[in-house]
């Protein structure tokens, strides 16, 4: 079984070489989802543990040439964390993310990083069943970067594995007479995906 899986992969990859060929050029369409692994990073995030979320959106894969390609996305992303040592409590980030991902590809495999902004569209401090609204206390925009590894054939599945991580803080800076305070805690997240593509021309 193992190995007419092998075999039909391989022949599915060939076919889709042929139809490519050998320049740049070839666009695809795709939808994505998969799950997150989230939690915040910094110096005064350690009250924060990993929660699970999930991903979501489309994408627009462009080749460059054989082996480079351009992949802007549009995602439905929810991050966050849960509050270590503390029982059923967790910080519920939910963004609409916009990757800029470039491609390098060998055969099916690719490798990918880039930068990446997010932007806020709900905040949430959980508790039990009691849901607070805390977006006004959140920065509304947050500045990111991605890397990662998958597979994707041109027309089809994919799979694949991403590293999130923020450049921005996501807590808004508070001042108190002269003195402002800005926590230290930033986005992180796993987020481990399957692809749909087909071919846009």
């Amino acid at each position: 079984m193992i190995a007419l899986l092998a075999l039909g992969l391989s022949a599915s990859t060939a076919a889709q070489a042929q139809r490519r060929g050998h320049g740049g050029g070839q666009v695809s369409l795709g939808l994505k989802a998969g799950a997150s692994l989230t939690s915040l990073t910094g110096a005064d995030a350690k009250v924060f543990d990993n929660r699970f979320g999930f991903h979501a959106g489309i994408f627009a894969n462009v080749g460059l040439t054989p082996l480079f390609a351009f992949q802007p996305e549009l995602l439905y992303s929810q991050k966050g964390g849960n509050y270590a040592n503390v029982t059923d409590r967790s910080l519920r980030l939910h963004y609409i993310d916009v990757p800029l991902a470039f491609h390098v590809n060998t055969g099916g495999l690719f490798f990918e990083a880039g930068p990446q902004v997010g932007f806020l569209v709900a905040a949430k401090s959980q508790a039990g069943s009691v849901s607070v609204d805390v977006k006004n206390g959140y920065n509304s925009v947050d500045f990111g970067y991605l890397f990662g590894l998958g597979y994707q054939l041109k027309h089809g599945l994919g799979v694949g594995l991403r590293y999130n991580g923020g450049f921005t803080n996501v807590d808004k800076a508070t001042t108190v007479g002269n003195t402002t305070v800005q926590a230290r805690a930033r986005n992180s997240a796993f987020q481990l995906y399957l692809t749909y593509s087909v071919s846009g021309r």
